[in-house]
């Protein structure tokens, strides 16, 4: 499932190539045809992104909510004003894979004929995008996506998020808080890879109860979070590792150097030498280090 880097790259991609743009909403799956008939040929005014949660705002002050899930994803493609826009979405990849052309003008005669089952088609004079197998597609009303908002934790992305509410929250709960950073009513936009990571790299144990632990070390996972959600953006992959920590500590980090912990289980800690764990919680696998992580 994509994490909330992804998302809000996504949405940072959707101003980029179709606000303040009329589109044609189709559904040529049929399955939002209702909703597709309600924002057809309305303005984009803008995106925004809440933890996995994208917000289409058109002029009629509907809102398009799209939730990928795991197995949701959106193409793009169009002209040459498209360049380096990202398919996002599954099958997973590493990184996000950028379909960049080689500087030439874009020849654009319209959207293909779509493949697959497409739940949803925005048209625009440039371009389109095609959304594919999402958790929730769905036209809402501003209050609609408010009482959505509302519903969920602060976003490490947002600037004006309230990190006392993030420490409030995790220290409110005996529960441990492996699983609480996987609450998108706790924090918007944590999967497992961040989850696991971030857990990591503050040296706490994932079967904590989130009550166990001290305001400033909850303050500090939250900073944590912050800057790694915002490598993410920037980088449009999960790299977490310290260069120290890295096996190659020059350049960019590879695909074996990106991590700690996650998907490591059997390995050796790049730290203690300890063996990565692969444990389940809640339903999720959970890779975590016995050695830094007591």
């Amino acid at each position: 499932m994509p994490e909330g880097h992804s998302i809000h790259r996504l949405a940072a991609q959707f101003n980029s190539v179709f606000a303040g743009e009329r589109l044609a909403v189709s559904s040529p799956q049929g399955r939002f045809a209702a909703g597709a008939a309600l924002i057809d040929g309305e303005k984009l005014e803008a995106a925004h992104a809440h933890g996995k949660q994208l917000f289409l705002e058109f002029s009629n002050g509907l809102v398009l909510r799209v939730h990928l899930g795991l197995y949701g994803a959106w193409d793009f493609g169009g002209d040459s004003t498209f360049r380096g826009s990202s398919s996002i979405g599954a099958p997973r990849r590493v990184g996000e894979r950028e379909m960049y052309d080689d500087g030439a003008p874009v020849a654009y005669s319209g959207p293909p004929e779509p493949v697959g089952q497409v739940r949803a088609r925005l048209v625009s004079s440039h371009g389109w995008a095609d959304l594919r197998g999402p958790t929730a597609c769905e036209v809402l009303t501003g209050a609609e996506r408010d009482a959505v908002v509302g519903r969920l934790g602060p976003d490490p992305l947002d600037p004006g998020a309230d990190a006392q509410s993030f420490i409030e929250r995790v220290r409110a709960k005996k529960t441990a808080v492996g699983t609480l950073l996987m609450d998108q009513s706790v924090v918007a936009g944590v999967g497992n890879i961040y989850r696991a990571e971030s857990l990591f790299r503050q040296g706490i144990s994932p079967y904590a109860p989130g009550k166990s632990l001290s305001a400033d070390e909850v303050q500090a996972l939250w900073q944590d979070l912050v800057g790694l959600l915002q490598d993410g953006v920037r980088d449009g992959r999960i790299v977490t590792t310290r260069p120290s920590d890295r096996f190659e500590p020059e350049g960019a980090a590879a695909a074996t150097d990106a991590h700690y912990v996650y998907q490591r289980q059997g390995q050796d800690c790049r730290v203690c030498t300890a063996g990565i764990r692969l444990d389940d919680m809640g339903g999720r696998k959970l890779y975590w280090c016995p050695g830094c992580q007591q």
